[in-house]
């Protein structure tokens, strides 16, 4: 904006000049114009300060009606003659296309001669022409450097600018010392924006000591300047309960501040808030109403994402894989890894979009660089052949990458791998350490191999006690092997005292999730009366199940029982089975 403010006398006014200063600032708009057109139609080359005040006078409307053109006329004047405030307001005309064509070049050029002149407003301009290469070639060092020169006289946003720059090594050598030297500047000087990154850097620990506290006060300063940014970094304070008490409903004010702003983050952050918030009537449909404002107004990738998987899973909105697909697109062109996870795991299951193998693996690829999950779906899809090529020296690669990262799924997959000495060196030791990493995780899986693998002592010292403990951990977990495995350790009181009820349970438990062997132990058991009360009709019902799903060993049970079994009572065994099999949508051939 220009401003009569920027219009500063060096040396003495001349009495006419002086007459039309005087009347300019008791607010005689129209006095002022009148005696400083006259200066300038009698002096033959016109007064250079005269004729910027008139432009000024013409751009902010007063005493005449506002005309950006006749203000650039003026200022063109005073501009050529070598003033500076007008060559920095006569740049930003160029800038911003007021009164004359938008054209970045005469804009830089103009700044630059009014920055050469020690003008500060034109060296912060000037800074940001360069930075982002508008009417000159992009050059950082030189928009640090005019960054500096107007910083170091005072220049709030230079001061904040130049802070970015060590904020982030652009131009300049990284240092988030000098970054946060140069934002305190500014923020002291009440500039919103340095206060919040001043906030920001206190929060992160970067350049100064780590203070929640010290970060809360300059978001707030900020925030209760309107900013935006900072805004939102306070409902993330108040969220996390950082520096402040831990408070959702502050968070989420200070959210919906800056959401109602057009801060991106912020109606993000509101949406997830809601979407978590299940206590809240209609959550689901107010995070997507707020992720949809972020994806659709500002593009931003996370809101897309969040959106598409409200889509996915039907909550706030009708389920509909076409449109979970749409914005995880939409997500993943902008290159957020987890879209792109999506989006790939979509064509893989062809949920929303046509299978496509070959498409699959490029967005899980392109995901991969970032998302372990990804790394991890191609080691599955290369050990299994499925959508590419049987791979598992490839398979092993992805995993390998994916277990490194921490993902549970894939250390006990590489451990399985190592354990079988597919793609590698078959060894048990390495494959203990990879169970144990995933173990250490909770990771019910790789629990129950580990059990097994201290229960026949492979690769670690043999002890029933801590297989014991590991299938009890799985077990608890819902899985089925480990269920099986600890009922069987309950059974034979190895590592466990002999408790034939909880051997039953167990049993049971593995049982009702579809593990044969544990339906064949299980029709032992009823038929033996041990841990339950002996019923052969029970126990031809679970060896009938256990051959329905293929367990050979259950022949030999169904002909040791069903010669003391009545024809009613087999039939009602096998009915129950075949009840059981419908329960649980196991389809059965009709002999």
């Amino acid at each position: 904006m220009l401003a009569a403010a920027a219009f500063m006398l060096s040396v003495p006014a001349r009495a006419d000049l002086q007459e039309g200063l005087d009347a300019y600032h008791k607010g005689d708009y129209q006095l002022a114009m009148k005696e400083l057109r006259a200066l300038n139609l009698h002096a033959a080359h016109g007064d250079a300060r005269a004729q910027f005040l008139i432009g000024v006078m013409y751009y902010q409307g007063q005493g005449v009606v506002r005309d950006y053109k006749i203000a650039a006329t003026w200022l063109r004047q005073a501009a050529e003659r070598g003033h500076a405030e007008a060559q920095n307001n006569l740049g930003l005309m160029y800038d911003l296309g007021q009164g004359v064509g938008q054209d970045f070049k005469a804009a830089a050029e103009w700044y630059r001669k009014a920055a050469e002149q020690g003008n500060i407003e034109a060296q912060s301009s000037l800074g940001e022409m360069y930075e982002q290469g508008q009417g000159v070639e992009q050059d950082l060092g030189l928009s640090a450097g005019w960054y500096r020169k107007a910083a170091e006289q005072g220049d709030d946003e230079a001061q904040n600018n130049l802070g970015l720059m060590y904020d982030q090594g652009r131009g300049v050598a990284q240092d988030y010392k000098e970054a946060a030297a140069w934002y305190r500047k500014a923020a002291e000087q009440g500039n919103a924006d340095a206060q919040n990154n001043l906030g920001l850097m206190y929060r992160q620990g970067l350049g100064v000591q780590q203070s929640d506290k010290e970060a809360v006060s300059w978001f707030r300063r900020a925030a209760e300047q309107g900013n935006a940014a900072a805004q939102n970094s306070m409902g993330g304070m108040y969220r996390q309960g950082r520096g402040v008490q831990q408070d959702f409903k502050t968070a989420e004010t200070w959210y919906r501040l800056a959401a109602e702003q057009g801060n991106a983050d912020a109606q993000n952050n509101l949406g997830l808030m809601y979407e978590l918030s299940h206590g809240i009537a209609n959550g689901y449909t107010l995070a997507a109403d707020w992720y949809r404002q972020a994806a659709e107004q500002t593009g931003n990738a996370e809101a897309q994402n969040n959106l598409g998987l409200l889509y996915l899973q039907g909550k706030g909105v009708a389920q509909n894989y076409k449109e979970a697909a749409k914005w995880f697109r939409r997500a993943a062109e902008q290159g957020y890894a987890e879209a792109q996870y999506n989006l790939g795991m979509m064509y893989h299951k062809e949920q929303g979009v046509a299978k496509d193998d070959v498409l699959a693996e490029e967005w899980l690829r392109k995901a991969a660089q970032d998302s372990m999950e990804a790394q991890y779906e191609l080691g599955v899809m290369f050990h299994q052949g499925q959508g590419v090529p049987q791979d598992d020296k490839q398979a092993v690669e992805w995993l390998r990458k994916a277990a490194l990262q921490g993902s549970p799924e894939a250390q006990n997959s590489l451990g399985e791998m190592y354990q079988q000495g597919v793609a590698v060196p078959q060894n048990n030791e390495i494959a203990v350490t990879w169970y144990s990493k995933s173990a250490r995780h909770g990771y019910a899986a790789a629990q129950q191999h580990l059990g097994a693998m201290y229960e026949q002592g492979l690769g670690v010292e043999q002890s029933d006690k801590v297989a014991a403990e590991l299938y009890r951990r799985a077990a608890e977990r819902g899985n089925a092997a480990a269920q099986y495995n600890i009922g069987v350790m309950y059974h034979d009181g190895k590592g466990v005292p002999q408790d034939s009820r909880l051997a039953f349970s167990w049993l049971l438990k593995a049982a009702e999730q579809g593990y044969s062997e544990a339906q064949y132990n299980l029709g032992l058991e009823y038929d033996e009366g041990d841990g339950v009360e002996a019923d052969s009709v029970q126990a031809c019902k679970w060896f009938n199940v256990a051959i329905l799903l293929g367990n050979e060993h259950a022949q030999m049970g169904i002909k040791r029982i069903e010669g003391a079994m009545s024809r009613e009572q087999i039939e009602l065994a096998l009915s129950m089975a075949r009840e059981w099999m419908a329960r649980h949508k196991v389809a059965v051939a009709t002999p």
